[in-house]
């Protein structure tokens, strides 16, 4: 058989992840401060991108520009279109209808009146660029830092130059809550001083407010706040030097090694629970951000659920297709022209992008909603359990999309605010071939059963499980531990020491 070289015609079809694709699954999973960062470089870069204004005066003006542009734009297209379409075309890696199959669809997927819900909520969007008001937060004054405080007590506490840099490094030292980290001999060496010197200093740096600060593990920060109380006597000493028997609740061994009665053991333990283990925190820096819910859930009149996009978490990007017929024309070269077609190619995008994103966060809310229905009338008792899978084959996506959806993005109900993830939670099975149980729900369960125990009927793990068969839940021992542990109750044996202890105190 000869061996020839043949050209041959083949046709497939294969998965290709463009770098436009690749961008729009990454805005699915942006929070909300990930999104405006993004949107704000993307302006920055693009002269074409504008955030909407406030619905005032300004969008006024807007609007009359916009009537007097379509003369201008409709001139200047019909002489230009020819140049600037070839350009996007060849500029962009795959068209916008792959990139947003079902955009032309959505009435009839989402029905008229999710489809109203969502363009009345990215109406509403504010401008977060505005030039016009200001946040009575922003004229605040920063927050004092720990290391702040520490030197000021530094400057006052020490005269000698010598001493004040020993301190200032023991000071670098300091973490987040108030415990000196540094190597005291390292940092020695490194100034061409004695370790006695330095010990000096941080003796003196241990008296600084607030006290327990420049402790170097938590036994001598509770001694140095007991300390300063007078309450450092040889029992508490006793007591501090064995934290790890208190973590156990191991109050008989307590007992003999410090030489107390049980009733002033629990006198100690209720002075060492009014110390503060972090003293540093009260001085973390920055405020922790508040959560702002992307979707809202509202109870209906007819008994239904309203489910709305958050209009604060909508960001609105317009093109500014005015400027863009202003400056084409002045294009001076083919470098000009692809620059000014690429930028109106990106903006297109971003805002049919932006759009895509809101319309599915939608979808997603909405078919969790209805998914979760008795979650909202009745509690967590009634969470259903729920998978990616089931809502992702409910809405017509991939589970990776609902996946992406849900990643840190939280929900307002009548209940509080969620995160979207919270609703999804695995299945325990019926003891009576029932429905299935929601982990979630469980946990609660458990979490009750416990909290209404008596100190003469500690509950077991074995008997928790009994309990919960007897309800129709069909659990594992291991699973009621791994559920009791996650929520940070301590086990039978612990918690029958503890109600043991706080019964004899209240005799």
């Amino acid at each position: 058989m000869a061996l020839a070289a043949k050209l041959q015609l083949r046709q497939s079809q294969s998965l290709v992840m463009t770098p436009q694709l690749m961008q729009s699954i990454r805005l699915l999973q942006f929070t909300h401060v990930e999104l405006e960062r993004f949107i704000d470089d993307e302006i920055e870069r693009n002269p074409l991108l504008e955030r909407a204004e406030p619905q005032d005066d300004a969008a006024s003006d807007q609007a009359q520009k916009a009537d007097a542009a379509p003369e201008v734009i409709g001139d200047w297209f019909e002489a230009e279109t020819a140049w600037s379409a070839e350009a996007i075309s060849e500029k962009l890696d795959t068209s916008l209808e792959n990139l947003f199959p079902d955009d032309p669809g959505t009435s009839e997927r989402l029905g008229p009146d999710l489809t109203a819900q969502w363009k009345s909520a990215s109406g509403n969007g504010s401008s977060s660029s505005s030039s016009e008001g200001f946040d009575a937060a922003d004229m605040a004054a920063a927050a004092i830092t720990l290391r702040d405080h520490v030197g000021e007590q530094v400057a006052l506490a020490f005269a000698d130059p010598a001493a004040r840099l020993i301190a200032g490094e023991l000071a670098d030292g300091l973490d987040e809550a108030g415990y000196m980290r540094a190597d005291m001999a390292e940092i020695a060496a490194r100034l061409g001083a004695s370790q006695a010197a330095v010990a000096k200093v941080l003796a003196v740096c241990q008296a600084f407010e607030p006290v327990g600060i420049f402790a170097r593990d938590l036994a001598e920060c509770l001694a140095l706040q007991l300390a300063v109380r007078d309450r450092l006597d040889p029992a508490m000493k006793a007591l501090i030097a064995n934290l790890e028997l208190l973590a156990r609740r191991d109050f008989q061994t307590l007992k003999r090694i410090c030489g107390v009665d049980e009733e002033d053991l629990l006198d100690m333990l209720a002075e060492i629970r009014a110390l503060d283990p972090r003293p540093g925190m009260a001085f973390s820096a920055g405020a922790s951000d508040a959560i702002v819910a992307d979707v809202e859930v509202r109870a209906a009149n007819d008994g239904s659920w309203t489910v709305e996009l958050n209009a604060e978490t909508l960001p609105r990007v317009l093109v500014d297709h005015i400027y863009f017929a202003q400056v084409s024309p002045h294009a001076k070269n083919q470098t000009e022209k692809d620059f000014l077609a690429e930028c109106l190619q990106n903006a297109n995008w971003l805002t049919r992008s932006l759009d895509q994103r809101a319309k599915t966060i939608l979808k997603v809310a909405s078919e969790i909603v209805r998914q979760q229905d008795a979650f909202l009338v009745h509690g967590v008792r009634h969470l259903k359990p729920l998978n990616l899978r089931t809502v992702a084959d409910a809405i017509g996506m991939h589970e990776s999309t609902v996946s992406r959806v849900t990643a840190n993005k939280y929900m307002l109900t009548p209940r509080g605010v969620f995160e979207l993830r919270y609703f999804f939670t695995a299945s325990i099975a019926s003891s009576g071939g029932g429905d299935a149980h929601s982990s979630e729900a469980v946990r609660d369960r458990i979490k009750q059963l416990i909290d209404e125990e008596k100190p003469v009927d500690v509950l077991s793990d074995d008997a928790i499980v009994d309990m919960l068969r007897g309800c129709g839940v069909d659990i594992a021992r291991r699973t009621v531990a791994k559920y009791r542990e996650g929520m940070n109750i301590p086990s039978s044996v612990q918690r029958r020491r503890e109600k043991r202890a706080l019964a004899s105190a209240g005799r």
